[in-house]
């Protein structure tokens, strides 16, 4: 929750509305709320398939939407999409909006892949409106029937929410913060790295992560890996890999950062092999920092990266032609700082967080009045004291 509704959650507050998040408890959403000055409720969500703490938190949910009566109820991640959307459609909220994130049931197989597709299906069907945050990953839904086209919207140039450029950007201050945390974790001035900021899981690529750089060091025996990133036990790593990243030296495991900007000014290059996304965060960062990156042609990533331009996009499972590419912008300086500096410039241009936030408001005003007028709206008052509830 603190990373995708940093920042908006604030934007909304200041722009009238009252605000209450329902999420699960933890140090790091219960921070954010803080910080943004909206109200927080913890309500304990299981993230995998657990059909009665799913029936105990749906009734938790459907019971503080009742009580809290907002005028809008805005949903997001798979889990919170699906049990919220259900509360509030119950509920009678006039305007349901889901955000959908990516869709987990594409690198899924057999019975599991069709009950996510089911469960999202039925997530998309309790809202109004389903915000998808990249193009490739509207198409996807329209394809997979998950909910017609009129009902989908991509809020401004898309993404999960936008990039702070200024907190990335490779000021003199960062530079120098990179150059001490890059002796703290041993890496030499003179090596070349490749990195990745993420969850360590199969979805990510790590699997090929780990055989790319693997290939890369037969010939470049000085590259070090930087994982920013920890392991999770949803979608965790063969053994084997696991084992191969812990006993090789040379690949640095910064852990879970509070703080990723200063990592970002450590690489030479970003790689996200990944199997799915909605839209990479983790790329605009990257290009905000002016960092080229090499990532696959999944979902997702078809739209964060301008393959060629601001960086290069492989065929998903393909560790040869990942490796590839990683190389040939090790190996060019000149074509990688290109790159880097194109990702710059549309991460400024184009991903502007205060332009999707904006986007965002519109949505809200527009089915505000769209409920007023087909007279859902009850007794509830359409004003700038409407209130908005975000389920993550």
């Amino acid at each position: 929750m603190p990373g995708l509704l940093r920042g908006s959650l604030r934007f909304m507050r200041e722009s009238g509305f009252d605000v209450t998040v329902i999420c699960s408890p933890g140090m790091a959403a219960e921070a954010t709320a803080c910080e943004e000055g909206v109200r927080f409720i913890a309500v304990p969500i299981a993230r995998g398939i657990s059909p009665w703490r799913d029936l105990v938190a749906l009734g938790r949910v459907w019971r503080l939407i009742r009580r809290l009566r907002p005028d809008i109820c805005h949903v997001g991640t798979p889990k919170a999409g699906l049990l919220g959307g259900v509360a509030a459609f119950l509920a009678r909220v006039p305007c349901r909006v889901y955000t959908l994130y990516g869709l987990r049931f594409e690198t899924a197989r057999g019975w599991r892949r069709r009950l996510l597709a089911v469960l999202e299906k039925l997530a998309c069907a309790t809202a109004h409106r389903v915000v998808c945050v990249s193009e490739s990953l509207r198409q996807a839904v329209i394809s997979n029937r998950l909910a017609h086209a009129a009902k989908t919207v991509i809020l401004a140039s898309g993404s999960a929410n936008g990039v702070d450029a200024e907190r990335f950007a490779p000021t003199r201050e960062r530079r120098n913060a990179a150059l001490r945390r890059r002796r703290e974790l041993g890496i030499p001035e003179t090596a070349r790295v490749v990195g990745f900021v993420g969850r360590l899981v199969r979805d990510k690529g790590i699997v090929e992560l780990a055989e790319t750089y693997s290939l890369l060091r037969r010939s470049r025996p000085d590259l070090r890996l930087l994982l920013v990133g920890r392991y999770e036990s949803l979608d965790p790593l063969p053994q084997k890999t696991r084992q191969a990243i812990e006993t090789d030296p040379q690949v640095i495991r910064a852990g879970l950062v509070s703080e990723p900007a200063v990592y970002y000014h450590i690489i030479d290059v970003l790689v996200l092999p990944s199997h799915r996304e909605g839209f990479p965060t983790v790329i605009l960062e990257a290009g905000a920092a002016a960092k080229p990156v090499v990532a696959t042609a999944a979902t997702g990533c078809l739209d964060a990266v301008v393959d060629g331009v601001t960086g290069c996009l492989t065929p998903l499972g393909d560790v040869r032609a990942l490796s590839r590419a990683v190389a040939r912008l090790l190996d060019d300086p000149d074509e990688a700082r290109r790159k880097g500096l194109a990702g710059q410039q549309r991460a400024v241009a184009d991903f502007s967080q205060a332009a999707l936030w904006s986007a965002q408001l519109q949505l809200y005003w527009a089915m505000l009045a769209g409920a007023m007028l087909a007279g859902d709206a009850d007794d509830a008052a359409f004003t700038h004291g409407s209130s908005p509830t975000a389920v993550e």
